[in-house]
């Protein structure tokens, strides 16, 4: 066996490697430049080796399949190889849901993972493309080791790799080498595999299978339809939903993973995934869900295009909880939602007596109190549910709860479900608007404002009209979080407003962004009356987003007269 050797490379640093919510995002342009990829991932390696033991350690490497992704891969081996790592499991050609590594770093127990996503962000040669590392719970980087990495980058001068190792992404099996004496594995494995076993374990597939057949209780078979929009969850859906739950070939849409998704936006919303918006509306399908590029965001939706907020989508799963096989077994130890989501899933805790949390914005401030035993499902109003099963968001999991829900109640559609928990607990309104690539400027100048404005003691009582709806204001911060396991604080996360009358409004620069800046504005107004809870949400929002853009005054700082996607 050859001896390869190890190469150092010098380098200077590039000026804003800073990792945002979910790792560094940027183009493909810039990922590309001279030594940009290898600073980031050298600068990740060093991170993990000042706390870690990195010799023969594990780690696990994949992505989404976007643009890039498999050079990015190629050069992630070369620098493990330089540090003595000694195995890397990859997903064939580099593909790997982020859900589907975050279970592979907890049943491998290895060190952590590396995942190149820009999750919902575009892809192709002129588009986004993404680095994130994920810790040993299997859940990403904590803000304090993500700053550490974001130090290193900005001292780099040099790095380590073994220029002359040629990793097969697309040959099954493994592949040994010899760096300066020391052996180095890379295994290349089938990247749906495990993910599906730990599904069969979680859910009860035969009841499934029941429901999409019209077998047993069912009257008539159920039809299923999923848009993968090209991204990383083809495979996984026809894998499952197709040959094992049984549902047909034809309700896989999309399911090729290609690197530039197709041209189309990989973001399961109402305004990027309207082909299966339209393909609901036609009335022959009874369930749908969208998946994002690397799979752990979804979009479900109800026959004739039913949509169910992910607010309402997490409430509904923890009222039904006692339906899935996984929290029969273990339990439901606690509750949370992201500090912009709305509260649906407050009342159902509260019903329940459950603990309750409200956490920033990025699915790694759940991973502690999932690890501290106190937390089962949480979500995000950006299409992100999830549970303990794994520390990440996870799109596929959440279809396969709606349907084993649903397996339970025999006749019931989803809008039934949706609509009788808003009998029992009322409904909360909610919508997002995005004003995506603002300048800069203009976007600082608007938070400062806003910041301004909440730190006034005479914003509390103060009154906004609009219409004859009036608002009048019970407390306004800039949402600050301490974590209750580990006492860290997270400041600055997000601008909240809540009114008498328990509407809430909420001002946020998003993290996931690779240019510019996307200002995120979130309404939320909960509703117990049963004949208001069947009305047009954009119509009971209306006024309060006229005095959100109003006390904002967004379009004087932004020049933005309308927002870019309104969820």
């Amino acid at each position: 066996m050859e001896v390869l050797q190890i190469n150092t490379i010098a380098t200077e640093p590039y000026q804003g490697q800073k990792p945002g919510t979910s790792g560094l995002r940027k183009t493909v342009k810039e990922f590309q430049k001279p030594n940009y990829t290898e600073n980031f991932v050298q600068s990740i390696i060093s991170t993990v080796a000042a706390s870690a033991k990195l010799d023969g350690a594990l780690l696990i490497v994949g992505g989404d399949g976007r643009y890039y992704c498999q050079d990015a891969v190629r050069i992630i081996a070369k620098i493990c190889a330089a540090h003595k790592v000694g195995k890397l499991i990859i997903g064939q050609n580099g593909i790997f849901s982020t859900p589907a590594v975050s279970n592979l770093i907890r049943k491998t127990k290895a060190l952590g993972g590396i995942i190149l996503t820009a999750s919902h962000n575009p892809g192709g040669p002129n588009a986004d493309f993404g680095i994130k590392y994920n810790i040993s719970n299997g859940g990403p980087a904590p803000d304090g080791f993500t700053n550490k990495i974001y130090e290193y980058t900005k001292t780099i001068r040099a790095y380590n790799m073994v220029n002359n190792l040629n990793v097969e992404l697309e040959r099954l099996g493994t592949q040994k080498f010899l760096v300066e004496g020391l052996p180095f594995e890379v295994e290349i494995i089938d990247s749906v595999a495990d993910y599906a076993a730990l599904m069969r374990e979680l859910f009860d597939f035969n009841k499934i299978r029941e429901l999409l057949q019209g077998t047993g209780p069912h009257p008539a078979p159920f039809q299923v339809f999923f848009d993968s929009l090209h991204g990383v969850t083809g495979p996984y859906v026809r894998r499952i939903f197709c040959m094992e739950l049984s549902a047909p070939e034809s309700s896989a849409s999309n399911a090729e993973p290609l690197p530039d998704f197709g041209g189309e936006h990989p973001d399961p919303n109402l305004t990027y995934a309207h082909k299966l918006v339209e393909k609901m509306k036609e009335g022959i399908y009874d369930f749908g869900a969208a998946f994002d590029g690397d799979g752990d965001r979804n979009m479900i939706l109800g026959k004739n295009g039913f949509f169910v907020t992910p607010s309402d989508s997490l409430a509904v799963l923890a009222a039904n909880a006692h339906f899935i096989p996984y929290f029969q077994k273990n339990g439901l130890k606690g509750f949370a939602r992201s500090m912009p989501t709305a509260g649906a899933i407050d009342r159902v805790s509260e019903s329940m007596a459950k603990e309750f949390f409200e956490v920033p914005t990025g699915w790694k401030y759940f991973g502690n109190l999932m690890d501290a035993g106190r937390l089962s499902l949480c979500g995000e109003e950006s299409f992100g549910t999830g549970s303990d099963h794994i520390r990440e968001k996870d799109g596929v999991w959440t279809a396969i709860a709606w349907l084993s829900i649903l397996a339970n109640k025999p006749g019931e559609s989803v809008e039934s479900i949706v609509v009788d928990h808003w009998t029992k607990f009322g409904r909360n309104f909610f919508t997002r608007y995005d004003y995506e690539n603002c300048e800069d400027a203009g976007a600082k100048a608007m938070m400062d404002h806003l910041n301004a404005l909440v730190k006034d003691p005479a914003l509390t009582g103060k009154s906004y009209a609009d219409g004859d709806k009036t608002f009048t204001v019970a407390k306004a911060d800039n949402f600050s979080y301490k974590d209750p396991v580990d006492g860290s604080v997270s400041e600055n996360q997000g601008i909240r407003v809540v009114f008498k009358d328990g509407s809430r409004i909420v001002f946020r620069i998003s993290g996931t962004g690779s240019t510019g800046s996307t200002i995120r504005l979130y309404g939320d107004c909960y509703e117990p009356d049963q004949v208001k809870q069947k009305m047009d949400a954009g119509f009971i929002l209306k006024p309060l987003i006229n005095v959100a853009l109003a006390m904002s005054k967004l379009t004087h700082f932004t020049g933005r007269d309308a927002p870019t996607v309104i969820t």
